[in-house]
């Protein structure tokens, strides 16, 4: 599990067959590198991956051809330039952002980036896997960075956040061009929810949640 903030960024390398070397290149790396090991989940561009080696200044991990296929790390724009780092979250440590999983739900494009006086407005695609899970003042992951929704518009299938100058100087948000891909996320507690109101089928009626099962449970 992550916080979707952004702690270094690297550059991804494949080394053949489904391992792929990932190397640190912003001096933040000491954040991740200083208790990294073996086994540790890391998200790359939003992607979790596991360690299998350590290097001295990154680390192998296996991405597997269904994983390339789903998310960006298999685009050639992607292994040619930064991708995002972030160690997973410690148990009492700060969650800054929202819980993000690494589990990327579908893949969309930059329409537009507007630098504005105090941030910059940037509006992407979403798909269908993606867009029931999008709400105004939401969460949601893009490449893995946690990012609020300013604004959604379901009849274009876009929605539109507005980043801080530090998220965007920070990570690999700067170097992404109209119709450049990004990985993303919804957030947990909206398929948790969707998953709650839905009836079974074994049970179509009987699982749903609906304002009489909260009522007559003491929720209204």
């Amino acid at each position: 599990m992550f916080t979707g903030l952004i702690q270094a960024l690297g550059m991804m390398k494949p080394l053949g067959g489904d391992s792929w070397q990932i190397t640190f290149v912003s001096q933040s790396s000491a954040v991740i590198m200083q208790d990294l090991a073996y086994g540790d989940s890391v998200a790359v561009d939003g992607v979790c991956l596991t360690v299998e080696k350590i290097l001295n200044n990154g680390f192998i991990a296996t991405a597997s051809p269904e994983t390339l296929r789903r998310t960006t790390l298999g685009e050639e724009e992607t292994q040619q330039g930064y991708v995002n780092l972030e160690a997973s979250l410690r148990v009492g440590g700060k969650v800054g952002g929202h819980f993000v999983m690494g589990h990327v739900d579908g893949i969309g494009q930059l329409v537009t980036a507007k630098q504005t006086a105090s941030s910059w407005e940037m509006t992407f695609t979403a798909p269908e896997a993606i867009a029931r899970y999008i709400v105004p003042k939401g969460s949601i992951a893009v490449n893995g960075i946690s990012l609020t929704v300013a604004a959604y518009e379901p009849e274009l299938s876009q929605f539109t956040v507005a980043v801080i100058p530090l998220t965007y100087d920070d990570t690999n948000l700067r170097s992404l061009v109209s119709g450049s891909w990004v990985n993303l996320e919804g957030d947990i507690l909206g398929k948790y929810v969707e998953k709650f109101l839905s009836p079974s089928k074994q049970h179509p009626q009987t699982d749903m949640v609906t304002p009489e099962f909260l009522a007559e449970h003491g929720y209204l």
